[in-house]
C-alpha cells in the first residue's frame, strides 16, 4: 500500500500516436466535485500550475 504522501503521485502516459499524453486523477477528487465518466472539463495553464475545470455550455 502506499504512504499516504504518495497517494496523489501520479505518472504520465502517452496516448495514441504519441501527440498527447494522460493522467489519471484521484478517484476521490473526481466524486467530490460530482464528475462522471465521458464529462467534458477545460484544461488551461496558470503558471506553471494547470487547472482542470467543468466544461459549461
Amino acid at each position: 500500500m502506499r504512504v499516504l504522501k504518495e497517494k496523489n503521485i501520479r505518472k504520465l502516459t502517452k496516448m495514441g500516436a504519441g501527440f498527447s499524453m494522460g493522467l489519471t486523477l484521484p478517484i476521490e477528487i473526481i466524486d467530490k466535485l460530482g464528475w462522471k465518466e465521458h464529462q467534458k472539463v477545460v484544461v488551461k495553464l496558470s503558471g506553471k500550475k494547470i487547472i482542470i475545470q467543468d466544461w459549461q455550455k
